[in-house]
């Protein structure tokens, strides 16, 4: 289905419910977030403007997650709030197969004969929640690629969820914004809305004061002035999981998260010894490499996680001592903060990720492999993670700082490699221009 059919399906499901609203008059070619690091929880936070009147909501990040989830049992008001309705065209689009009744009092997250999704938190693994399918309006930034412009408006479809679930996200969170391989994630509901490619690109900076960015749509993406990064993307395909990863999900459902084909590791040059039919997905969904914003580091399976650490300590103890083990981390080594290197870090081995061919790989240098725990104490930021279900997570502190452009048309991964090696960052797009609200583009009304 070509991007002009999309947009004009999701327009007529999104208007079912008020078939007097317009289609939108500016159409812009591209979305910006923010997106911040709690220094608390190490999670990334962004804010959307939602709900009517418009209020900030704070969401934590969810690379995989299937949907926008939220907290409707704490003072959730907004005179735009609308419950989907079962087997309605929105359920569909939705994929739910169950429908709910509540009897607690009409409101937000409680009404009768709607649609209902399982809102999950990959962070406590909470998987006994119901949610309630409806629509409200979000407000966000759009943007040519270099700075913020002018807010637009739209009907937006998402999840109530129960206040239980917010346990173990960062204070102030409201839910999670989910950025899956679904139609009702933040990606695609946003690129049909605005009839722009479903396309979308993730910068986490390293700082817990600057803000790094997620662009939704086309590049360029402008960091500093000038300096176009789509022109550093190298690209390697985005691999389907066909059984789902979610906590709570239907039999035959697919993956919403995002898979890549790893085929090798080496460190410094050198290939780890490990069992290369865990980095395939077999027919159960389990093996293969995935993304993660809510993993603070890389996970790995037990076998795959001691042969790469074996091989990590034999190329960096000429020149670190090792020293004991602060969990979660496995090797840690003593060495000063000044002697990192301002652009990739501390000087130990590469860490690279072999892909789909021997001229393909993931460079994760110095910056991105290791954790000072202490003044004087770095650990390799890699931990244990048992009989995974799949055998390499690949966390957050291992992408702070590379830009990943995720393209759900084309299916492919474009990584940039350590930005701050080419004089750049995260934290380098320009967000000084102020929302301009009071001019946005409300296509709800």
């Amino acid at each position: 289905m070509d991007s002009t059919v999309r947009f004009i399906c999701f327009l007529s499901l999104l208007f079912f419910i008020s078939p007097s609203r317009a289609k939108p008059s500016f159409q812009p070619r591209a979305l910006v977030l923010p997106v911040t690091k709690d220094s608390s929880s190490l999670q990334y936070l962004t804010v959307l403007n939602r709900r009517t009147p418009l209020v900030p909501v704070k969401l934590t990040v969810d690379l995989g997650g299937e949907f926008l989830w939220e907290d409707c049992e704490q003072g959730y008001l907004s005179s735009s709030y609308r419950p989907v309705r079962c087997h309605s065209a929105q359920c569909s689009f939705a994929r739910s197969r169950a429908c709910g009744n509540c009897f607690a009092g009409r409101k937000p997250g409680c009404n009768n004969n709607t649609c209902a999704l399982h809102p999950y938190n990959p962070i406590t693994h909470v998987t006994n929640a119901k949610g309630e399918l409806a629509q409200d309006v979000v407000s966000i930034q759009s943007t040519d690629g270099s700075k913020p412009s002018r807010a637009v408006s739209l009907p937006f479809l998402f999840a109530c969820a129960p206040t239980v679930l917010l346990k173990g996200l960062a204070g102030g969170a409201k839910g999670m914004a989910g950025l899956g391989r679904t139609r009702i994630a933040l990606p695609s509901q946003f690129a049909y809305a605005f009839n722009f490619p479903r396309k979308f690109a993730v910068c986490l900076s390293s700082s817990t004061v600057s803000s790094g960015v997620i662009f939704f749509g086309n590049g360029p993406y402008v960091l500093r002035p000038k300096i176009d990064v789509t022109k550093f993307l190298t690209y390697t395909p985005l691999i389907n999981n066909p059984v789902s990863t979610a906590g709570s999900h239907y039999t035959g459902e697919p993956s919403a998260e995002y898979f890549i084909g790893v085929k090798s590791i080496k460190v410094n040059n050198k290939i780890v010894p490990i069992n290369a039919s865990l980095l395939s997905i077999n027919k159960d969904g389990t093996g293969g490499t995935k993304i993660s914003t809510t993993n603070s580091y890389t996970i790995m399976e037990t076998s795959i996680f001691k042969a790469f650490t074996a091989a990590f300590i034999k190329e960096t103890t000429n020149y670190l001592p090792r020293v004991a083990s602060v969990a979660p981390f496995e090797a840690c080594f003593r060495s000063k903060r000044d002697e990192r290197s301002v652009h990739v870090g501390l000087g130990v081995p590469i860490i690279a990720l072999g892909l789909q061919s021997k001229s393909v790989y993931w460079g994760i240098f110095g910056v991105n492999s290791m954790v000072y725990v202490s003044s004087n104490i770095v650990c390799l930021g890699f931990v244990d993670g048992g009989n995974a279900r799949t055998s390499i997570v690949i966390g957050a502190h291992q992408i702070e700082d590379n830009l990943l452009q995720f393209d759900l048309e084309k299916s492919r991964l474009g990584f940039s490699s350590l930005l701050t090696s080419r004089d750049t960052s995260c934290a380098d797009f320009n967000f000084t221009p102020k929302w301009v609200a009071d001019t946005a583009t409300d296509i709800t009304n």
